[in-house]
């Protein structure tokens, strides 16, 4: 006899935990943000989860059908923050620059999620109305289909490739972060100009601007770029 189907909704878990609280989606979300930022990727388990809930980590695969699926739910929910409180002024180039800087500050918030997120495709919710809304942007100033789409790509392909990077420099380990930054001072500023003489005239200007996300330059010359495809 087949096995009976039970609706999603039926499986979620009504009753009080140990704690008092109602398990939901969103819980369970900001739970795992919370131990990603505490322990990093390695201290997302099922089981450390189960703990910080005070339930049984049974229970979670009542929401989730596994951990990957809670991983894509946890880049969609940084995506929602980044839309909240976002409306389009119906001037294309600023509305796609406050897009794109939103989820970059987003997905940085959360480094060690982001580093696990900023590669992968979910298909949830917020995602989707990203990208309605940079499409609706594109279409709504007049750019042909063709063009709206190769700009859609570059552009969320720059902001997430940005998120990505700045995110798992954030997420070292801030001795290791500190190595990083200090060689620009140190390798880079003490080249002689006799064996790299375009390092060190640019040394002191890198030791500032290398410290720095470039996402915010590489965003506005990608735009910059859009603007000369614009409809006249």
């Amino acid at each position: 006899m087949p096995k009976r189907v039970v609706p999603e909704e039926r499986r979620r878990r009504r009753r009080p935990t140990k704690s008092g609280r109602v398990l939901s989606e969103t819980l369970i979300v900001e739970t795992a943000l919370r131990l990603l930022h505490e322990h990093g990727s390695a201290g997302l388990t099922a089981r450390r989860l189960g703990l910080a809930l005070d339930c049984d980590p049974s229970t979670l695969y009542r929401y989730f059908r596994g951990m990957d699926e809670l991983t894509l739910a946890i880049g969609d929910a940084l995506i929602g923050r980044a839309l909240r409180g976002w409306r389009p002024t119906g001037q294309w180039r600023d509305d796609l620059r406050a897009i794109g800087l939103r989820i970059h500050a987003a997905y940085l918030s959360h480094p060690q999620a982001a580093v696990l997120t900023a590669s992968r495709v979910s298909g949830r919710a917020n995602e989707l109305a990203a990208d309605e809304a940079v499409l609706g942007v594109l279409r709504g100033a007049g750019f042909p289909l063709p063009e709206t789409v190769r700009i859609y790509h570059a552009f969320i392909d720059t902001t997430l490739a940005f998120a990505a990077l700045d995110a798992a420099s954030l997420a070292l380990p801030a001795a290791a972060r500190r190595a990083d930054e200090d060689m620009w001072r140190s390798a880079y500023a003490r080249l002689p100009a006799a064996t790299h003489p375009h390092i060190a005239e640019a040394a002191p200007l890198l030791a500032t601007r290398m410290l720095t996300s470039a996402y915010p330059t590489a965003l506005d010359m990608l735009l910059t770029s859009a603007e000369t495809h614009a409809p006249r």
